[in-house]
């Protein structure tokens, strides 16, 4: 009987091994298409909100790490450069809404040399489904909203849903969600608006490490 138990768990172990071993081979074939994924992913995005036309440069690789007390609660941000040539025209900065409905709400928010917003999309969100997702383009049209805004100051009051006398509707049923993105995006204009000149001027820290 002892035989046979230690047969089987040997048995059990070397199974658990290759299980590991499989597992392990498998992320490894994988990890390059999946990584190759993610940044058609991002092209895809970054193209949808600052027309390719428009820029001349590998935006995907021309790109700056950015750390601010006055972005996404000081957490490390990158911003995606567009230039015709060495002239700056747009910039597609990373940044998070800390306080949607159910936590984080990762954006990528593009906004031109004019301080006007090229576009707005959702990254990354746990929003609720059929109320909050409203915020993914594939589900409404509301992200749209921002393209072509402006701020006159950075005390804008336009810049809030229409609850609380803004521009920018809110979903019935769910304001929370529409109030944390409008005010992170416009945290990201004030913040781009303030710094613009010096950001271009940066030099690529993260070419060649996507």
């Amino acid at each position: 009987m002892r035989k046979a138990i230690e047969s089987n768990a040997k048995i059990l172990a070397l199974f658990a091994v290759a299980c590991t071993l499989v597992v392990g081979l498998v992320n490894v074939l994988t990890k390059d298409r999946i990584e190759l994924q993610q940044q058609q992913q991002l092209l895809t995005t970054l193209s949808s909100i600052i027309e390719p036309s428009r820029h001349n440069n590998n935006i995907y690789l021309d790109c700056i790490r950015l750390q601010s007390p006055e972005l996404a609660n000081n957490e490390e941000q990158i911003a995606y450069l567009a230039k015709w040539d060495d002239t700056p025209i747009a910039m597609a900065i990373t940044t998070t809404a800390p306080d949607g409905y159910n936590g984080n709400i990762d954006l990528l928010v593009a906004i031109n040399v004019d301080g006007s917003v090229s576009g707005v999309r959702v990254l990354k969100h746990k929003e609720t489904p059929g109320l909050g997702d409203k915020i993914e383009l594939r589900k409404s049209n509301w992200i749209n909203s921002f393209t072509k805004k402006i701020m006159t100051s950075d005390n804008d009051n336009r810049w809030h849903v229409v609850k609380d006398g803004g521009m920018f509707d809110q979903f019935t049923g769910a304001t929370i969600t529409p109030r944390a993105i409008v005010k992170a995006v416009k945290e990201t204009v004030i913040y781009f608006n303030k710094n613009q000149q010096a950001l271009f001027a940066k030099t690529s820290t993260c070419r060649g490490e996507q």
